[in-house]
């Protein structure tokens, strides 16, 4: 009997080891740290989406010093979360990012005024001192300027940038007029920090017609050439959809998985409940597809910066559907 038991043991410890070595690894490296951003990808490790089509998933948070395309480029991760004026500008420095699929369908972006500085336009930020992100993240503003007709070089006529923190103190502190904002983020700091929406202008870069694609999936280009890849990251890609839906339907439940794997404890539940309320609207289909026409207009925005465009011209291959393909067999 004991024997028999033992045997049992073995071959149930021997199947389990077989599963653990059965599971294929993925590495997903944020661009920003733990938060309801990126709810799907931490929903659907915490449910087991992931354990369920045979992926074992490591989530890297980003940071102010993790630049995305460089992480993927040295070999830290398989996948990353990109914005894709980011993805572009790599690629056309040579770091091969192509988009396998579009989580968000509309931007975030915003730049948000000190209403007492007598901002009611675009026209009104001429002469004025705005915040900015860099480090990838300044892309549609620059896109936007050169809309605008303005320099951002300090030239008279133009406008003035500092580099903005990953904070809003610039409008806080009363050095900038305007700061970069995401709805689901930085906006809402900017409430928490004494100002009423009644004193603010708010500037959303979907209605100035310069948004552009955010929160996308991209690998290297190479990595598309290998079925197997492509199989892994279509499982990869269908769990975290699935983690997405499922993140929006019960939002409670997704804050509460963030705020577990948040190991900063920089958010509270009030921030994610709120970041998640506002990220819900910017998801796109459930399956996770990037429509051609919102890459063109990227693309379009992107190239319509004058004699200072971010992208000089029309990328080649920076978008496949060949995951969203192999998710459907």
């Amino acid at each position: 009997m004991k024997h028999a038991l033992a045997l049992a043991a073995g071959l149930s410890l021997g199947l389990t080891l077989s599963n653990a070595q059965a599971a294929e690894s993925v590495t997903i490296q944020l661009k920003w740290v733990a938060q309801a951003q990126f709810a799907g990808y931490f929903v659907a490790r915490d449910k087991g989406f992931y354990k369920e089509v045979g992926l074992d998933v490591t989530i890297k948070p980003g940071g102010p010093d993790v630049a995305p395309p460089q992480v993927i480029a040295g070999g830290g991760a398989d996948v990353t979360v990109d914005w894709m004026p980011s993805a572009l500008a790599s690629r056309e420095k040579g770091v091969p990012l192509v988009n396998i699929s579009q989580t968000f369908k509309k931007s975030g972006l915003e730049l948000t005024c000190r209403a007492d500085t007598g901002i009611k336009k675009p026209a009104d930020l001429k002469g004025k001192t705005l915040g900015v992100w860099y480090g990838g993240n300044e892309y549609p503003f620059l896109s936007w300027m050169s809309k605008l007709g303005f320099k951002t070089d300090g030239s008279p006529g133009g406008v003035k940038v500092i580099k903005q923190g990953f904070n809003v103190d610039p409008i806080l502190q009363k050095q900038a007029d305007c700061v970069s904002t995401m709805t689901y983020n930085e906006y809402w700091q900017v409430i928490d920090g004494g100002y009423k929406p009644s004193q603010l202008v708010v500037f959303k870069y979907e209605d100035e017609g310069v948004a552009t694609l955010e929160d996308g999936l991209y690998v290297l280009e190479k990595n598309l050439k290998d079925p197997a890849f492509v199989a892994k990251m279509a499982k990869f890609v269908k769990a975290s959809m699935k983690g997405w839906e499922y993140a929006k339907a019960h939002p409670d439940e997704a804050v509460k998985i963030i705020l577990a794997a948040d190991t900063t404890g920089a958010k509270t539940e009030k921030d994610q409940k709120r970041m998640m309320g506002e990220i819900g609207k910017l998801l796109g289909d459930a399956d996770g597809k990037l429509d051609v026409k919102d890459y063109d207009r990227t693309v379009a925005t992107l190239m319509s910066g004058g004699s200072d465009p971010v992208i000089t011209k029309k990328p080649e291959g920076a978008y496949s559907f060949a995951v969203i393909e192999a998710m459907k067999k």
